[in-house]
């Protein structure tokens, strides 16, 4: 058990770092873009947010944990572990509402233009920004309480109350106040899961009907190659299956640790699954998304040393 979680430490640092690689390169890609390229998309825009809050997600819990498998375990002292939970549970929840933005904007995008929802695409690209600054505000007040359970490593006697995760612990108290603000947390979080859930599901199925109708139109040789819209739909359709698939494992965890015996092997598992949507999502668009090579080669144009035949 012991070799297992030393192989899982390493495996979350490189998580951590390759992850962080990914989404920086994405971010300073649409930013350069933004300011010397083509205008960037709404769903560019999107995803810039996307890579910025899930940087903030793999540094929050990649970094202590990289810290604690060094055996810094009292590094953080109780303002510090307010400080780093709270970052990362914000973060989380701004990771779980953009991308649930992203799959319902997308579904918008790409529905009949008789569906009602296409008549509301022009108020949702309006209301993007406007969206997400809701989002900062409403993600920092209801983990408000993080602020009030967090403590170091060390911050309480009674250790029977105590779910230590190895540099910091918070106090576990079960009451129908820790129940209410549990629900309070989580409530949003399978609000946004919901959207993702039909989002997805209504994608798939104007994907098939598109599908279905083409095959009459086109020969099988032109439909092998699909619009970028619908590589856009598949490559979002894959981030949310990503998204749900590893949050919905790393909640069962999360319950399971909570009122269990406290189990650092199993909190690793947690913390690895928990990062695998960060690390993993800038990768699934730089590969899946041409827009992104479109971005790249547009930038490469502009910046690359002249030739001799230039002269």
């Amino acid at each position: 058990m012991i070799v297992h979680g030393i192989a899982l430490k390493i495996i979350i640092f490189f998580q951590t770092l390759v992850g962080v690689m990914g989404n920086s390169f994405l971010l300073g890609l649409y930013i350069i873009t933004f300011f010397a390229g083509p205008r960037l998309r709404t769903i560019d825009m999107i995803l810039t947010h996307l890579a910025f809050v899930n940087n903030l997600v793999l540094l929050s819990k990649g970094i202590p944990q990289i810290m604690a498998a060094l055996g810094l375990n009292n590094f953080l002292d109780d303002i510090g572990c307010k400080f780093v939970f709270f970052f990362h549970r914000v973060s989380r929840g701004l990771s779980l509402c953009t991308t649930s933005f992203l799959s319902g904007f997308q579904a918008i995008t790409i529905s009949p233009e008789s569906s009602r929802w296409a008549k509301i695409k022009p108020r949702v690209q309006k209301y993007t920004v406007p969206f997400w600054l809701f989002c900062w505000v409403f993600r920092m007040a209801s983990n408000g309480p993080i602020l009030i359970y967090m403590k170091g490593p060390q911050g309480h006697k009674n250790t029977t109350s105590i779910l230590d995760f190895g540099f910091c612990s918070v106090l576990f108290n079960p009451s129908l106040t820790t129940s209410i603000s549990a629900f309070l947390i989580f409530l949003p979080d399978a609000i946004c899961l919901i959207i993702m859930i039909w989002a997805s599901s209504f994608m798939v199925l104007v994907l098939y009907r598109h599908r279905q109708r083409v095959q009459y139109i086109h020969s099988s040789r032109l439909f092998s190659r699909p619009s970028l819209e619908t590589r856009a739909t598949q490559s979002i359709l894959i981030l949310v299956s990503i998204f749900v698939y590893c949050n919905l494992i790393n909640s069962v965890l999360t319950v399971y640790v909570q009122f269990a015996k406290t189990n650092h092997w199993l909190l690793n598992v947690s913390s690895f699954l928990a990062a695998c949507f960060p690390a993993c999502s800038p990768f699934v668009l730089i590969f899946s998304d041409s827009q992104v090579s479109k971005y790249c080669l547009t930038i490469w144009e502009k910046i690359k040393p002249p030739s001799i035949t230039d002269f």
